[in-house]
């Protein structure tokens, strides 16, 4: 198997390194992201990568930005990107053009709303967990009587923090709002379910169930005056969403998935804390977790991927 690139290496330029992306600032308001292929697990990043993960998250993402474009149009929808293709980048980048290729995306620099969109179409996970306490999940009061896995009636909106270390905390939409203002959440909140459905139903037709997904917005001033989200980092991914064979679908117990729910399950099994250092992942976990982003991507986009 070809090694994974855990980090990327563009001399000159100043870089913050996330749990998967490296975001380095431009000149003009722009950032340069690249996505490696670390892979993260109860918010701690795994030793081990998984080759060509990042590549995958990136043209997966860039599929959806596509489509929403489509869809919404220039009026109802936008985001950040402004370069997916490696030949059109800035010259001063050319010479990690091999580097890049695939894994990056130049976009506009924006004021970071820091709340995580955090749309479900059902329940499970943690949302799951809430429920059984007191049927609510973030705020939301849900119908009696839902088994595991079993889709909701409307999605519904659990926004949560956005951590720089540790664990996201589930939070509700007032608390939100109060963190960034009623209006910007409002519209944040109608977003992130518009998109949600739209993909869901997308992603139906190709036997895949989008069981939830989180969004990342943020504002630019010379959009609305700051007043509407921007859609930024990535989109609908096997990182940010739990997606379900849909020919495997079963009410009352956890699903198959193309995610990296496989990674967690493997990780439950091992006499680990869930705090750092994680452990070592064997081949055939990295081949197996491998394998079922490419299937994702595969499914949804209708096209091979093509490791390079």
């Amino acid at each position: 198997m070809k090694s994974a690139l855990m980090q990327s290496d563009v001399p000159g330029l100043p870089v913050r390194r996330g749990k998967v992306r490296d975001v380095y600032q431009l000149g003009g308001g722009g950032l340069l992201i690249v996505a490696s292929d670390r892979i993260s697990a109860f918010d701690v990043i795994m030793p081990t990568g998984i080759p060509d993960k990042g590549r995958i998250l990136t043209e997966l993402s860039n599929f959806w930005f596509a489509m929403f474009k489509k869809v919404f149009g220039p009026a109802g929808f936008r985001d950040h990107v402004l370069e997916t293709d490696v030949e059109r980048f800035p010259g001063t980048l050319q010479a990690y053009r091999a580097q890049l290729a695939g894994r990056s995306v130049l976009v506009r620099k924006t004021q970071v709303i820091p709340i995580e969109c955090v749309v479900r179409g059902y329940i499970t996970g943690s949302g799951w967990k809430d429920y059984q306490k007191a049927g609510i999940v973030s705020g939301v009061k849900l119908p009696a009587g839902l088994r595991q896995c079993e889709q909701l009636p409307e999605p519904i909106f659990t926004p949560s923090t956005k951590a720089e270390a540790g664990h996201d905390l589930p939070i509700s939409f007032g608390e939100a709002a109060k963190e960034v203002g009623g209006e910007l959440m409002a519209k944040a909140r109608d977003l992130t379910i518009d998109l949600y459905k739209h993909a869901a139903a997308y992603a139906r037709t190709r036997g895949i169930i989008i069981a939830d997904t989180k969004f990342e917005f943020g504002t630019h001033p010379e959009v609305d005056n700051g007043r509407t989200p921007i859609l930024i980092d990535e989109a609908l991914t096997p990182d940010s969403s739990r997606f379900w064979p849909a020919d495997q679908y079963e009410i009352g117990r956890d699903q198959p998935s193309f995610d990296k729910q496989y990674l967690r399950n493997y990780l439950e099994t091992l006499a680990w804390n869930k705090t750092p250092p994680g452990p070592q992942l064997p081949e055939e976990v990295v081949r197996n977790t491998r394998a079922k982003y490419i299937e994702a991507y595969e499914r949804l986009t209708g096209t091979p991927f093509r490791s390079t």
